[in-house]
């Protein structure tokens, strides 16, 4: 059973990160629903990393041995490919790659995480 569940928090985490890459390979991507007001992206960057964020907390817990580190693991991970997607948008026809996207992706996954420690349940 604890297999099936360190093998399920991996393939969420997995399939979430290649959904974020085919929303990153769109030549053109329409916010779901427009809030009216600029730089609402970053708004939509954020909500998605830190549900990354929680699905990276689930994964690593199972290989951490400290809450901090389970904590520091987490951010670097949804940090790293929040930054590896902005270079991803880079080739992307029609797509820009932006620093404030990967600065609202990596406060996304540590508002997330950081909610996580402070629970520490999870």
């Amino acid at each position: 059973m604890v297999y099936m569940i360190k093998f399920l928090d991996f393939t969420f985490l997995i399939f979430y990160c290649l959904f974020i890459y085919w929303l990153s390979d769109q030549t053109s991507l329409k916010p779901p629903i427009d809030f009216g007001f600029d730089l609402q992206d970053k708004l939509y960057h954020a909500g998605a990393y830190s549900i990354m964020g929680l699905l990276a907390w689930r994964s690593f817990k199972h290989i951490a041995s400290s809450p901090v580190l389970l904590a520091l693991l987490s951010i670097t991970f949804c940090s790293l490919y929040g930054l590896s997607d902005e270079w991803h948008q880079s080739f992307v026809p029609g797509r820009e790659s932006d620093v404030t996207d990967w600065v609202a992706d990596t406060s996304g996954s540590v508002l997330a995480i950081v909610l996580l420690y402070k629970l520490r349940k999870c």
